[in-house]
């Protein structure tokens, strides 16, 4: 029994190091552009959003470039933080959408496809979801 948790544990800690370093690579934090707009380019295909974790400025003006790889597979982008100015349900094609909208409180949000095929877990649970954090 030693030997087992002596040889899981250590690789239990690998694969999470793993996880959390590919994880941190999945991060892009928007840069304000000479016009004042932060601009986003993200590409959902099956079951992820890429990036996964999008980092903008409150109170300054986002621009969400959205499209989804080639697939049969309908996806959409959900965001519902009516307090912080985010209400966002949008169906993403092979065609770039822009979505356009002010962040209004500091904070993380999540985003997220809500599609679901009868009988089939929803795209969220299969892994179709990301943060938006809103820093100050």
């Amino acid at each position: 029994m030693r030997l087992i948790k002596f040889l899981v544990l250590p690789l239990l800690l690998f694969v999470s190091i793993g996880f959390a370093q590919e994880r941190a690579k999945n991060i892009y934090k928007a840069i304000v552009d000479p016009d004042g707009i932060q601009r986003v380019s993200v590409s959902g295909s099956e079951y992820f959003y890429e990036p996964a974790h999008i980092v903008v400025k409150v109170d300054v003006p986002v621009e969400i470039t959205i499209k989804k790889e080639p697939g049969l597979i309908p996806h959409n982008m959900v965001i519902k933080e009516i307090e912080a100015g985010i209400d966002i349900r949008e169906t993403i094609s092979t065609e770039p959408k822009v979505i356009k909208f002010t962040p209004k409180k500091a904070g993380k949000y999540s985003f997220y496809c809500d599609k679901k095929l009868l009988f089939l877990k929803s795209h969220r649970k299969r892994g179709m979801e990301g943060i938006l954090e809103v820093s100050e």
